[in-house]
């Protein structure tokens, strides 16, 4: 979203909703938020140097007067970028989506709360390629039941919209900022070139650890959906950095509960000799999408991978439900494609979910189940960062004394390393060395069986 000329001026709106809150347990803190958003220069949000004005709602109680605000933003001629965070809601009897703003009660949603379909009829008239929303939201329950209809969130097909929208009931963070909030800017601080939106959104997401179940916007079939002509919304994704090879691992390794979907069509030819080849497309509902995300991964384009699986997930989450085996081998996908990132700790706390989910629904000595923890333990060990290890430990320890006869070997020493990081000085035990656990993934969850 580069824009030059001396005419051009760009906005930036931020707009903090009311409170996401469950049983007096803030979920979403959007005035947190904001506070940490604010702090970030404009420029790195517009990705652009042009001359640009700011505006802060916080705490607004007017539907209208948050209207005008997005009226004047969405009228600007160069780059906007608009936040809103907070809860999601809906008017019961009209059924619309609102972002509840301060003082907006279950009974006051029509009169107090911006509803969301303003959002797409302001932004609906600017250019394509000059708008980025940014969303990190909590839906209630009224909200939650619609977007499980609408599969999405609908908004302008102006704008490049990014974010989630954590389920109700989820465990929140307090009064602090929201975890995808958090590692959106962290990955914005430590990047040395500003990533595209998409690829900032997919670092973002793989970092953050989103409660099961969030909706990750965009979803899977936006992904998959061709672009309209001249639509520059989706930057093109970065130079691909290096695929790294993982060593090679012995163990068991779970096999993923096939997707119920029709088996891909053939590839494209190859492009003519001396022409660049096209860039790797997102393949479309109906096909086996785990062909595709594995070649986005040994390509090293490991956040384009980890994006369309976790958007695979949320269609599967809400075509076949929470519990289903389609649901568990998603999971077990996204563990894979952590690894094969070298996210170590992000491969953790998957398999180990993986493995206790397992655990939840057949007997415990089930091959699956000793192949996730075998995944975990591997993960583990090569996981260097000692804040890292120590909090995942525990759970793995239980893991491992949840199988029916564990090996006595790996859980001493995972003891033995878990009470060396309890030490204020504290090294890797001798035989669990990064890599040199026995056992881990054999090879990849993501190709099709």
């Amino acid at each position: 979203m580069q824009i030059e000329g001396p005419r051009q001026r760009g906005h930036v709106l931020f707009i903090a909703g009311d409170a996401a809150v469950r049983r007096r347990a803030v979920q979403v803190a959007p005035s947190a938020n904001l506070a940490a958003l604010g702090v970030v220069p404009v420029a790195g949000l517009l990705n652009s140097e042009v001359p640009s004005d700011t505006t802060y709602l916080d705490g607004v109680r007017d539907p209208n007067t948050a209207l005008m605000r997005l009226r004047t933003a969405a009228a600007t001629p160069g780059p906007l970028f608009v936040y809103l965070s907070g809860r999601l809601t809906a008017d019961r009897r009209g059924r619309r989506l609102h972002l509840a703003l301060a003082g907006t009660t279950a009974t006051s949603v029509r009169y107090t709360a911006l509803p969301w379909d303003w959002l797409g009829t302001e932004l609906r008239g600017r250019s394509r390629g000059l708008t980025t929303v940014l969303l990190d939201l909590g839906a209630d329950r009224a909200a939650w039941s619609l977007l499980q209809e609408y599969g999405s969130l609908p908004a302008s097909p102006a704008a490049e919209m990014y974010g989630v929208v954590s389920p109700p009931g989820f465990a929140g963070g307090g009064n602090t900022v929201s975890r995808y909030t958090r590692h959106w800017i962290d990955q914005l601080h430590t990047s040395p070139v500003r990533p595209d939106n998409l690829r900032l959104h997919a670092l973002a997401v793989g970092a953050a650890a989103l409660p099961p179940g969030s909706l990750v916007l965009p979803t899977a079939r936006e992904l998959a959906a061709p672009a309209p002509p001249g639509h520059t919304t989706v930057g093109a994704p970065g130079p691909a950095r290096p695929a790294r090879h993982p060593e090679p691992v012995r163990g068991p390794h779970p096999a993923p509960t096939p997707v119920p979907v029709p088996a891909p069509t053939a590839r494209p030819a190859p492009a003519p000799a001396g022409e660049p080849a096209p860039p790797a497309r997102p393949p479309v509902p109906d096909r086996d999408p785990r062909p595709h995300i594995h070649a986005l991964a040994t390509s090293g384009r490991h956040p384009e991978a980890a994006t369309l699986a976790q958007a695979w997930e949320q269609h599967v989450l809400q075509t076949h439900g929470f519990t289903s085996d389609e649901a568990l081998a998603w999971l077990e996908i996204r563990a894979d494609l952590a690894r094969m990132a070298d996210d170590f700790r992000l491969a953790t706390r998957l398999w180990t979910t993986a493995g206790r989910t397992r655990l939840a629904r057949g007997p415990a000595d089930a091959p699956g189940v000793r192949a996730a923890a075998a995944g975990a333990l591997y993960c583990w060990t090569r996981l260097e960062d000692p804040a890292g290890a120590a909090e995942a430990g525990p759970e793995l320890i239980d893991l491992l004394r949840s199988l029916p006869s564990p090996d006595p070997a790996h859980l001493r020493l995972v003891q033995q390393r878990m009470e060396l990081l309890r030490r204020p000085t504290s090294r890797t035990p001798a035989g669990l060395e990064p890599g040199a656990t026995p056992t881990g993934p054999k090879s990849s969850q993501v190709t099709a069986r």
